[in-house]
């Protein structure tokens, strides 16, 4: 995540941006033309522990949220996984050199870690806390979001974010790092944060939606607030729900790649392959063009720290 409230001209430009989010169900689905025999990291010099192993299926399997347009969704039309971390996991499979399947389990599974080798790497905006850290390797960050304070539509008494939300009902996803900031225990090494609620009444939701579902019937009725990223509050109050923005973000949060450090196989390698390819997706703009595809011609990859 993003630090917090440096960001008025960042937050004029993100409000035009579609709907976004984090939770799931296991499921199969989707997947990608396999790349030529030989191409990609899979290609050069020899692998060896996980990598070695993706590079001889010619497939990695990749767990994802599709609960969350613009990141991750299920086309009912296509019946294909599409968004910003599709894209994304998509173009990393295609520079390792194989191809892509999917997997959609639950929120909690993936950040647990001990996949068991049911999927390789995680690609579903994961911030990489420092409890998280010790379960799973990540990738430099892809991209960052603003977290953002959500009221109903009628409220005129949060204004001041410092001090008008203390001891309020603030609801959020269960396990996602907006509890975890409202709690003061959100920690992650090379990132500080001003956590300027005080004593909020937690409310945990299996997402950030059902969150703004409540807090939607009325201004007090189940929640005075809900906190989650800029990209799904603006979509659901441009949805036309009776919700709005209120504040500069609280915080920006950085969202990683994830791979198991309890793999059967040696992690570090494919966990290190991906790092260089995330880098070279930066240098190289790609992760710049397919930001601005789903977020309205807005780059999230830029950190503003």
């Amino acid at each position: 995540m993003f630090k917090r409230h440096t960001l008025v001209a960042a937050t004029t430009l993100l409000t035009a941006l579609l709907l976004a989010g984090c939770g799931g169900s296991d499921s199969g689905g989707g997947g990608s033309d396999q790349p030529a025999a030989g191409s990609g990291v899979c290609g050069q010099g020899e692998p060896t522990g996980l990598l070695k192993e993706v590079c001889d299926r010619g497939k990695i399997t990749v767990s994802t949220d599709p609960s969350y347009p613009p990141q991750s969704s299920l086309d009912p039309k296509t019946n294909e996984f599409v968004g910003f971390d599709i894209d994304v996991a998509t173009e990393i499979a295609h520079r390792l050199g194989v191809g892509i399947d999917w997997q959609t389990p639950s929120w909690d599974v993936i950040t647990a870690g001990s996949w068991n080798d049911r999927w390789q790497m995680s690609v579903g905006s994961m911030t990489p806390t420092n409890a998280r850290q010790k379960v799973l390797d990540f990738s430099q960050p892809y991209y960052y979001t603003p977290a953002v304070v959500v009221v109903n539509s009628d409220n005129t008494s949060v204004t001041d974010l410092s001090t008008d939300l203390d001891g309020k009902k603030i609801g959020v996803c269960s396990g996602c790092t907006y509890e975890q900031y409202l709690d003061k225990t959100l920690a992650i090494k090379g990132f500080t944060f001003d956590f300027v609620i005080d004593d909020a009444d937690i409310h945990g939701y299996d997402t950030d939606t059902t969150a703004l579902q409540d807090l939607a019937l009325g201004d007090g009725t189940r929640l005075d607030a809900v906190i989650t990223s800029l990209t799904t509050a603006q979509g659901y109050a441009d949805a036309g729900n009776p919700v709005k923005i209120v504040g500069d973000p609280v915080f920006y949060e950085p969202l990683a790649v994830a791979i198991d450090k309890s793999s059967e196989q040696d992690p570090a390698p494919l966990a290190d392959a991906v790092d260089k390819i995330v880098g070279e997706m930066h240098a190289d703009g790609t992760l710049s063009e397919l930001s601005k595809k789903w977020y309205d011609g807005v780059d999230l990859t830029v950190s503003q720290q």
